[in-house]
């Protein structure tokens, strides 16, 4: 199968519009998954996403022995969350695609909608410029964004959810994993391309220090 990509647009103000092409990455499933049983269940982190068809991440996730992350990215209607998952973190417009509403504007809306989900552990709402909205149990608690002169968003996700995994790999709470995440992505955003703007340790705690 051919290695799947990512076609990427970038408008003026930064944001990006992106059309994936699966290849192999739609051919994985749960036999793969078991291959890799051992690394699955020593993991401290296992992130899922939706590049891989659901089987895949379904059964990566009852096999992970740590803590279960899941980006449903891209964004599919009627897509179901696998189950066990402790951390699952939407955009604005995949959970309205996982919760069948609107796209919410308002962090009333978004609150309202991430209500919506059942089964996860907690739930991080990654809004862009507006921060973070992150929801456990009853509570929620809104992470403003970073200020920066965003220069191309390609990224900013997967910047968030790798930087959350070491965070939460390291012992960090949910809520200061969330913050360090915040800073990897905006960090990201201020850099053109996907992999080149990954931002790395020093440069997040730089950038944090700067902040205090």
């Amino acid at each position: 199968m051919a290695t799947g990509r990512a076609l990427i647009a970038v408008d003026p103000v930064g944001e990006n519009t992106i059309i994936v092409s699966p290849g192999a990455n739609g051919r994985v499933g749960a036999a793969d998954c078991g291959a890799a049983a051992d690394l699955l269940r020593k993991a401290a982190v296992t992130v899922l996403q939706q590049e891989v068809p659901d089987e895949a991440n379904h059964a990566a996730a009852r096999l992970a022995g740590g803590i279960v992350l899941h980006n449903p990215a891209p964004a599919v209607a009627g897509a179901v969350p696998p189950p066990h998952v402790d951390v699952l973190v939407p955009n604005r417009t995949e959970l309205a695609a996982l919760t069948g509403t609107p796209v919410p504007e308002t962090i009333d809306e978004v609150v309202a909608a991430a209500r919506k989900l059942t089964g996860a552990g907690a739930v991080l709402v990654t809004l862009g410029g507006d921060g973070v909205l992150l929801l456990e149990g009853t509570a929620h608690l809104h992470i403003p964004a970073f200020t920066v002169r965003p220069v191309d968003t390609t990224a900013a996700g997967d910047s968030f959810c790798g930087a959350l995994a070491v965070a939460l790999a390291e012992g960090r709470t949910l809520e200061q994993a969330a913050r360090w995440a915040c800073a990897a992505a905006a960090i990201s955003t201020t850099r053109a391309g996907a992999q080149p703007s990954l931002a790395r340790r020093d440069e997040v705690e730089a950038f944090l220090a700067g902040q205090r």
